[in-house]
């Protein structure tokens, strides 16, 4: 396969585009132009242009990895997960994500203490938290790790009571309907059960 033209993209410093005499264009970057030594009227033989094609496809899952982790954290499987959906093979996708995990900008440890401070400050128990870590691909042996980090709840669960309750908790569906709230924030029913022993303490007081 012949090259017809190799020029610079004006839409990406550091790209090129290459394109082959059959009308298609690769995009390589300067690394490939130079490893491969491309130039205007080069033929390619089929190994050569498979190499080519195969370094391009694995350079262009590495630029989108690094463009989705520069505008959020992820997990390595998350990241992986957005790269495959974006059209790129598992193994470049995989093989992105182990990249920027080498240099530190992915790292799963330090993502998974962050849901724990957020999920926290938004009011969430262990359980609840656990769950996103899930979802969210973190692997499951640094979900205790993280929830080390997890403060005491107990502020939490007296403030969440305190803004649920609509009055007195000698109504059973009452205490139900604050109980099931709390524990679909992923709170445990022992913690439940001690906020509100703690909350009609304070009703008490108040009354006296």
């Amino acid at each position: 396969m012949r090259i017809a033209s190799v020029k610079p993209s004006q839409r990406k410093k550091g790209r090129f585009l290459v394109e082959l005499e059959d009308g298609r264009i690769l995009r390589v970057t300067e690394e490939e132009l130079l490893r491969f030594s491309l130039r205007e009227g080069m033929e390619l033989d089929g190994g050569e242009l498979e190499a080519l094609e195969a370094s391009a496809k694995a350079s262009a899952a590495r630029t989108a990895a690094a463009n989705i982790i520069g505008s959020r954290p992820l997990s390595k499987r998350e990241l992986t997960r957005r790269l495959v959906r974006k059209g790129a093979a598992e193994e470049d996708a995989g093989a992105a994500a182990d990249w920027l995990e080498e240099t530190g900008a992915v790292n799963d440890r330090e993502y998974a203490a962050m849901l724990v401070r957020h999920y926290a400050g938004k009011g969430y128990g262990k359980a609840r938290i656990r769950e996103e870590m899930h979802r969210r691909g973190v692997d499951r042996e640094l979900w205790d790790e993280a929830l080390e980090e997890l403060p005491d709840q107990s502020e939490t669960l007296d403030r969440l009571i305190q803004k649920k309750c609509r009055g007195d908790l000698s109504d059973r569906r009452e205490v139900k309907r604050v109980s099931d709230s709390l524990l679909r924030r992923g709170f445990s029913w022992s913690e439940v059960k001690e906020a509100l022993r703690r909350y009609m303490e304070l009703l008490e007081d108040e009354s006296c």
